[in-house]
């Protein structure tokens, strides 16, 4: 159906002192938003998560909410990302990609969404020969997008080509000022040899960039992929005691349950580098 005020010609007249021009009408804006986002690489998974379908049941879901609606509303004005850490299910790829959706339509932004194994992947897969495609043309977008979306940083296999590889998207970004919205399951431990936090399985360099280039906002609350949407004062309560991803019991099996000895403290691996540095075929291997 034609625009009621461009009739279909995507343009529409303004009069700025005194002089009449043509420019964009906003349905053009708003069908070149739609396109960007089917080329944003969003899971179908991930296609009803909005701002606005965003359930915060908690304190930390709640300032989480908020800082999510500041960041939009001020974008591209922002000087900082967003990092979203915390158990699993609690809404933390959701609200992402609430963010990734708000910003390329209302405020026309260009931007990725990008599964942090999966970019690693695609970026190994080019060192196949038979792969037309080079690194860059891999991390390109990924470095240049007026937003980025990382989701589950910290999940891959750590290893200094991983470290190498993720330090140079944290560093490109931060150096060009770019806002990235993080989500991770990490933990922020003082103790860098824990395997599980930020320091070890980053590196310390690329955990201050971080620390300077995002918000840290920690998110808590019911796993909703166990639960469901909507739920019941009885079900939270059913999965507070049964699950073994709740709160009090993941504390019980922290607290009563012996390390196996087949998993002791790592060494700590070498800090991430700026830029990639590894030997042609083998930079891929992370074993």
């Amino acid at each position: 159906m034609p625009c009621d005020v461009c009739h279909g010609t995507r343009w529409t007249p303004e009069v700025r002192d005194g002089v009449e021009r043509l420019v964009r009408c906003d349905c053009w804006r708003a069908e070149m938003a739609e396109r960007h986002l089917l080329e944003a690489r969003i899971p179908q998974r991930y296609s009803r998560c909005e701002l606005s379908t965003f359930e915060h049941d908690t304190d930390s879901q709640r300032d989480a909410f908020r800082r999510a609606s500041t960041f939009v509303q001020q974008f591209p004005s922002v000087d900082r990302g967003l990092l979203l850490y915390g158990p699993n299910g609690v809404g933390k790829t959701h609200l992402a990609v609430g963010i990734l959706k708000a910003v390329m339509r209302t405020r026309g932004a260009r931007g990725f969404f990008f599964e942090t194994r999966e970019l690693l992947k695609l970026v190994r897969d080019t060192y196949n020969r038979s792969v037309a495609e080079t690194e860059m043309d891999v991390l390109g977008p990924v470095l240049k997008a007026d937003v980025l979306v990382l989701d589950d940083l910290g999940a891959e296999r750590t290893s200094d080509w991983v470290q190498e590889t993720l330090g140079l998207v944290v560093n490109t970004r931060y150096n060009e000022r770019r806002p990235t919205i993080f989500t991770s399951n990490l933990v922020d431990s003082p103790d860098s040899t824990e395997p599980r936090s930020f320091i070890y399985q980053l590196g310390s360099r690329t955990r201050s960039r971080l620390a300077e280039m995002c918000d840290w906002v920690e998110m808590h609350g019911v796993d909703m992929r166990e639960v469901g949407p909507h739920a019941s004062a009885d079900a939270v309560q059913r999965w507070q005691r049964s699950s073994p991803a709740s709160p009090d019991n993941l504390r019980k099996a922290t607290t009563t349950s012996p390390r196996p000895k087949g998993q002791a403290r790592a060494t700590l691996p070498a800090g991430a580098a700026t830029e990639l540095r590894w030997p042609g075929g083998r930079a891929g291997n992370d074993r």
